[in-house]
């Protein structure tokens, strides 16, 4: 079944680069941009009468999905996640580290390394 733009958890993004993101917000829909899950137990027709004015914006065109198997986008998205799920942990470690860090130079070493010096300061004679 093709992405439901009409439903209430489908999101499209444009970036300025003219990339467009579609996606299921519940993260139901394995195989967007391309297909939403049949028979999705969540999906949820948005409300068209809630007084919202529709203007004349005209999204881009979804592009053609590729020419492959369900097994062989499964297992490629399986393999992105694998990769994404590696790199957390270490990424996660670097930022809690540099974190530590900050929290244990006082202001006066922050100020120091700011380029600050004595004599460098507003009112001294050079």
């Amino acid at each position: 079944m093709p992405m439901r733009e009409e439903c209430k958890h489908f999101q499209s993004r444009t970036y300025s680069s003219g990339e467009v993101a579609r996606f299921c917000v519940l993260d139901l829909a394995p195989e967007a941009p391309w297909r939403c899950p049949d028979g999705c137990p969540r999906y949820e027709r948005r409300l068209s009468d809630a007084g919202w004015a529709h203007g004349q914006l005209v999204e881009p065109a979804i592009e053609d999905e590729p020419a492959s198997s369900g097994a062989d986008v499964a297992s490629l998205l399986d393999q992105a996640e694998d990769i994404v799920n590696a790199v957390g942990p270490q990424a996660r470690a670097e930022v809690e580290a540099s974190e530590r860090a900050a929290e244990r130079t006082g202001w006066f070493q922050r100020f120091r390394r700011s380029g600050f010096r004595r004599g460098d300061g507003p009112g001294s004679s050079s």
